[in-house]
């Protein structure tokens, strides 16, 4: 398909720059086949059936955005995925200025040795010295926003807080899972006793995420893999759900290309350990979800090519036209949607 199938005109003001507060009175747009609803993130308790499930991704965002110099030459790098204990795949601004074997310092005491450019224009870095790689990020890194909210203002002390979610405990992602972001443990209450249940999962978000579609067309584009772990009581438990009529309902897309990733062909969910890079399109038969909760995503992205496979494309475009004239706030700070096909 035409990438251009899932362009759409998104006014710059609309982009949040900085989360709601509390986190569950963001708005939620409720989508149907057939009917749309505005609401608010704390009324999904309403807006869900008793034996439902959501499933949410557990990773936690680590300070991956790094700025350092390779002699007088200024070089920034984002880092994407762990290959070994000392070793990250990182995508490499200025790159043109790092060769193999080149030194980059960090500061405070960071430095690593940049390999071969890789075939998708990444470089994968080798951090010098015997401290945990985590504590030299916590040093010299800083969050990394996504483009479209770096570009109008700097990642700050809030930012540490507010692009985590509540279920963040592993180490290893350089997005965040920002459907996520709108829950509360007081909302997270009022799931369980409306009989709501939920489930999480790991996928460390890569910063493949950030970067743009540069194919004409779907067959031509290469995601690019991410980690992820679903441990079999989970997916066992996963599968009862299912089983006994509840839905399994994938908070945000991470999870989803997860749950999509450990299915097998008669939509049983299987434990799964390893790289995914699943890139889901209209047409595609989905296995493991029965619904999803999302933040609104960028014209064109992969994400947006996603939600147009789950609800068809036209349902999600007259969504975003909706959201747009109501004013929602968009991306990963912004407002959610609610799609049950």
């Amino acid at each position: 398909m035409r990438i251009d199938l899932f362009d759409f005109h998104l006014p710059s003001e609309r982009i949040a720059l900085r989360p709601v507060s509390p986190r569950d009175s963001a708005r939620l747009l409720f989508v149907r086949p057939d009917a749309l609803a505005d609401h608010i993130v704390r009324d999904l308790p309403t807006l869900l059936r008793p034996g439902d499930c959501l499933v949410f991704n557990d990773t936690r965002v680590i300070p991956a955005q790094l700025e350092g110099r390779r002699g007088d030459a200024r070089i920034g790098a984002t880092l994407h995925k762990r290959v070994g204990p000392r070793e990250w795949v990182a995508f490499i601004r200025n790159a043109r200025r790092v060769r193999d074997g080149d030194v980059i310092d960090f500061g405070s005491g960071v430095a690593a040795v940049a390999g071969e450019r890789n075939p998708d224009g990444s470089v994968t870095l080798r951090f010098a010295g015997e401290e945990p790689v985590e504590l030299l990020l916590e040093r010299a890194g800083r969050m990394p926003l996504p483009p479209y909210i770096a570009s109008k203002r700097k990642a700050d002390a809030r930012d540490r807080a507010d692009y985590q979610t509540m279920f963040a405990a592993q180490d290893g992602a350089v997005a965040a899972p920002t459907a996520a972001l709108h829950f509360t443990p007081a909302l997270m209450a009022a799931l369980a006793a409306a009989g709501v249940m939920h489930e999480t999962l790991t996928l460390h978000v890569g910063a493949g995420t950030f970067l743009p579609v540069k194919a004409e067309d779907t067959a031509d584009h290469q995601m690019h893999a991410e980690w992820g772990r679903i441990d079999i009581a989970t997916a066992e438990r996963l599968n009862a759900v299912r089983a006994g009529g509840g839905r399994v309902i994938a908070v945000g897309t991470t999870s989803l290309r997860l749950l999509e990733s450990a299915a097998d062909e008669s939509r049983r969910i299987r434990a799964f350990e390893g790289d995914t890079a699943i890139f889901i399109t209209p047409g595609y038969r989905f296995r493991a979800i029965d619904g999803l909760l999302t933040n609104f995503h960028l014209p064109k992205s992969t994400l947006m090519m996603l939600v147009s496979a789950l609800m068809g494309r036209e349902r999600m475009l007259a969504a975003y036209e909706h959201a747009i004239a109501n004013g929602y706030r968009f991306y990963s700070y912004g407002d959610a949607s609610l799609l049950l096909p």
